[in-house]
């Protein structure tokens, strides 16, 4: 089934496919910057990507989609970070790339098959600067920075129509790097070092310093992906003005079309309103599950709305959520290991495919769940979980330490009364309370007490 996504460049919606002769998928996503911990609105994007990284490998093979997804590891964020705590850069990302990968696991996101890093590849950076400033497409200001000359691309401004909204060049856009530009629009390619910046500076041809922030895509993306990838997302936010200069530089750099696909995803509201610190509403994963919440929930109410729209966020929606994970739960253990037809669910794979439709893709499922189990196959429901990345493991409320033994004798008589195997049900009930341990079930999971003496 063809995978047709909107093209942020074109505004059409447009069918997918390999533009290189091996058939490979050569996908990147922007990654997030390792200074804290990623909120559930940077999740939303990342989520959309696990599915759409799912959807290729489904309809293209696992072994014929590369995905690449950086960490931004140096920047100003990072440096204030590493000076606010008086520690070394390097361990201030660590503690933080960890915590985003955990997160990820708990979310069940697909690892990228290459995860690099702007301080990783200083060299690959240096070396686009280098021809940009041959071709005359960059300059070397006095302090030492170097900045790429807007004015030198013709093609600045398509993808986010910069231009047609009269942001004007010296003007609206003189805020973005300010420093010794010879135009408020030009961008840097690299940042001269200053004393605010510590002993985070690499040697260049144009003095000590670090890369900008824009330049680190595009040298990542060209050096595991090629000078034309098939197709780059990340979130509104991003289009303008770092995807739109990532398309300046790439091109006048390599000479050839960057990315043959772009696509945006929205951003994400929490009760009506704008995520900030200061209203109180910016969630992490963390303050999620703190609130008796599975990632599950967080993940499965991330694609109950379009990607493409923006989506209103509530505590409510995730009670919604854990409710319909408790019904698939319930709906797969009833089902007949073999036999069924694998038919049923292309409306659920259509939805998906067909400009990411993700709550039509749930709307799908649930007409076929609510028609009950008949004829339903296993694998062909696995299948659709697989694509939406739906782990349906049985939650565990996280009310006291649980040894492992304990749990695993609960997670066996879960798995038998889903089964209808009451007896083994009962036995298994009986051995958790001679262990000393109380096991109330409930419509989307069981949770577990010791038993007060």
């Amino acid at each position: 089934m063809a995978i047709r996504l909107h093209d942020s460049l074109s505004r059409e919606v447009r069918e997918l496919k390999p533009s290189h002769a091996d058939g490979v998928i050569r996908f990147y996503n922007c990654g997030p910057t390792v200074y804290a911990p990623a909120h559930i609105g940077n999740f939303r994007t990342f989520v959309v990507n696990d599915v759409i990284r799912r959807l290729l490998e489904l309809e293209f093979g696992a072994d014929k989609v590369k995905h690449v997804r950086n960490l931004t590891d140096v920047d100003d964020k990072t440096i204030k970070r590493a000076r606010d705590e008086g520690r070394p850069l390097a361990d201030v990302t660590r503690q933080w790339t960890e915590k985003f990968h955990a997160d990820c696991a708990a979310l069940h996101c697909l690892t990228p098959h290459v995860e690099p890093t702007a301080t990783g590849h200083i060299r690959e950076q240096v070396d686009m600067i280098e021809v940009l400033m041959q071709k005359g497409n960059a300059y070397r200001a006095p302090d030492g920075s170097v900045y790429f000359k807007v004015s030198s691309f013709d093609g600045y401004g398509r993808l986010s129509r910069v231009k047609e909204r009269e942001l004007q060049m010296g003007s609206a856009l003189k805020a973005v790097d300010a420093d010794e530009k010879e135009d408020g629009s030009d961008f840097a390619l690299w940042k001269a070092h200053k004393p605010d910046d510590g002993a985070n500076a690499w040697d260049s041809p144009w003095g000590r310093g670090r890369p900008g922030w824009h330049i680190e895509c595009s040298a990542m993306s060209k050096k595991h992906l090629g000078a034309t990838i098939d197709l780059h997302t990340g979130g509104v936010d991003l289009l303008f003005p770092h995807h739109e200069n990532e398309i300046a530089q790439s091109e006048c750099c390599n000479g050839t079309a960057f990315a043959q696909h772009w696509y945006h995803s929205e951003h994400l509201l929490v009760d009506g309103k704008k995520m900030s610190k200061s209203l109180g509403n910016l969630y992490t994963l963390d303050d999620l599950k703190a609130k008796g919440f599975s990632p599950m929930a967080l993940r499965y109410a991330l694609l109950m709305g379009h990607p493409r729209k923006q989506l209103n966020f509530t505590l409510d929606s995730l009670h919604a959520a854990e409710k319909a994970l408790g019904t698939l739960r319930q709906f797969r253990a009833s089902l007949a290991p073999a036999g069924g037809d694998a038919a049923l669910f292309a409306p659920v794979h259509a939805a998906l495919a067909d400009d990411l439709n993700t709550p039509g893709s749930l709307g799908a499922l649930f007409t076929i769940v609510n028609r009950g189990p008949q004829g339903v196959e296993l694998a062909a429901f696995d299948r659709v979980l697989f694509a939406l990345g739906l782990k349906l493991d049985a939650p565990v409320a996280p009310k006291a330490d649980i040894p492992a033994d304990i749990a695993d004798l609960a997670a066996k008589r879960w798995a038998a009364k889903q089964a209808k195997d009451f007896a083994a049900a009962d036995t298994l009930r009986n051995e958790l309370t001679a262990a000393g341990w109380s096991m109330l079930d409930r419509k989307d999971g069981y949770s577990l007490e010791p038993v007060r003496k």
